[in-house]
C-alpha cells in the first residue's frame, strides 16, 4: 500500500525526561495511523535518530540552520517533500497526539479539493508518563481529555495538512519560534486555497510542557528569532490565525466558515492583503480598525529609527 500522507516534524532533543515521554507518545500515536502514513523525523538533535530507529520511522539528520543553529522551516519542508511521492503532507508539532480522524479527514477533503490548508484547535492535557498503546488506547486518552482536558484558544495551529502541490516556496523561518505558522494561514488565503478549520472533525491532544528547552527558558514569542520570522513573513499584518480561516469541515461536509460581525470586519480588514496584495492599504486599514495599536507601533518604529 502506497503512502497517502507524510507526517514530518523536527523534534526537540530527547534529553529532558518529560520531553522524551511526550515526544515518544506523540510519534507512536502517528505510527498507529497505519500503512497509509509515512513518518519522518528531521534534525540531528540528541536522541532523534534513536527514537526513529526505535519506533520505526524515517530519519533525516542534515537540515539547514540559521546563524543561531536553529533548523529552518524551508529546509524541513523540502526534506519531507522529497522523501516520497505521497499526495498529502502534514507538519505536526512533536508533542501532539493524533488519532484516525486525522487521516480520514485529510483523505475526505482531498477528494473534494486539490489545493487547501487544513488546520485546527488542540486540547491541552497533562501527561507525565509513557502511554500504553494496547487495544483501545485512543478511547482511553480521548475519555481522559473529555474529563480533564481544555480546548486551546483560537490562535495558531499545531498541525498543517496540505497537498504537495502547495507551499513549494517557504521563507527561511526558524522552527519553534512564533510567526511562521501564522504565515501559513496568510499564504493559503493569499493564494485562494481553501483554509479549513477541522477542529470539529479532528481531535488532537497537546501534552503540556514548559519552555525549559528554549534559551533562558523563555516562551518562543519573546525570542529575537521570532522577530526575524515576522520580518520574513512580511511584517505584522501577515500574522494570521485560526480566526482567518474561510471554510470549516464539519460532520463530513466542507462549507463556508460561519460569519458573525467580528468575522465580517476581520475579513474587511485583511481584504487588502489577500485580494489586493497591498501591504500599504493593509496598514491603512489596520490603523482604521486598531488606532491605538497602530499609534503604538508607529511610536516604536520612530524610536527604532532614532536609536
Amino acid at each position: 500500500m502506497s503512502e497517502i500522507l507524510t507526517i514530518f516534524t523536527a523534534p526537540k532533543s530527547f534529553v529532558d525526561p518529560h520531553i522524551i515521554n511526550i515526544q515518544l507518545n506523540a510519534i507512536r500515536s502517528w505510527k498507529a495511523l497505519g500503512q497509509e502514513v509515512s513518518i519522518v523525523l528531521i534534525g540531528n538533535e540528541e536522541g532523534i535518530e534513536q527514537a526513529a530507529n526505535t519506533i520505526g520511522t524515517s530519519y533525516i539528520p542534515n537540515v539547514e540552520r540559521n546563524n543561531q543553529g536553529t533548523p529552518l522551516i524551508s529546509s524541513i519542508f523540502n526534506l519531507a517533500r522529497n522523501l516520497n511521492n505521497s499526495p498529502l503532507l502534514a507538519y505536526v508539532n512533536a508533542d501532539i497526539l493524533l488519532f484516525q480522524d486525522f487521516l480520514e479527514t485529510a483523505k475526505s477533503i482531498f477528494k473534494l479539493e486539490s489545493k487547501f490548508l487544513i488546520v485546527g484547535q488542540r486540547y491541552d492535557i497533562e501527561v507525565h508518563s509513557r502511554i500504553n498503546f494496547d487495544n483501545d488506547w485512543d478511547k482511553r486518552i480521548k475519555l481522559e481529555c473529555t474529563e480533564i482536558g481544555s480546548l486551546h484558544s483560537r490562535g495558531g495551529s499545531d498541525y498543517f495538512i496540505f497537498p504537495r502541490t502547495t507551499f513549494i516556496k517557504i521563507p527561511d523561518f526558524a522552527v519553534g519560534r512564533a510567526g511562521w505558522d501564522n504565515w501559513m494561514f496568510y499564504e493559503a488565503r493569499k493564494n485562494k486555497w481553501k483554509t479549513i478549520d477541522a477542529t470539529s472533525s479532528i481531535q488532537i491532544i497537546h501534552q503540556n510542557h514548559d519552555y525549559s528547552h528554549l534559551p533562558g527558558g523563555q516562551p518562543h514569542y519573546r525570542m529575537p528569532e521570532t522577530n526575524e520570522n515576522v520580518k520574513l513573513a512580511g511584517g505584522r499584518r501577515t500574522i494570521f490565525s485560526l480566526m482567518d480561516v474561510n471554510y470549516e469541515f464539519h460532520q463530513g461536509k466542507l462549507k463556508k466558515y460561519p460569519t458573525n460581525w467580528k468575522k465580517f470586519w476581520r475579513e474587511v480588514e485583511i481584504f487588502p492583503l489577500i485580494s489586493l496584495n497591498s501591504k500599504t492599504i493593509a496598514q491603512i486599514f489596520f490603523g482604521l480598525f486598531h488606532p491605538k495599536k497602530a499609534y503604538l507601533e508607529f511610536r516604536k518604529w520612530l524610536n527604532t529609527r532614532n536609536d
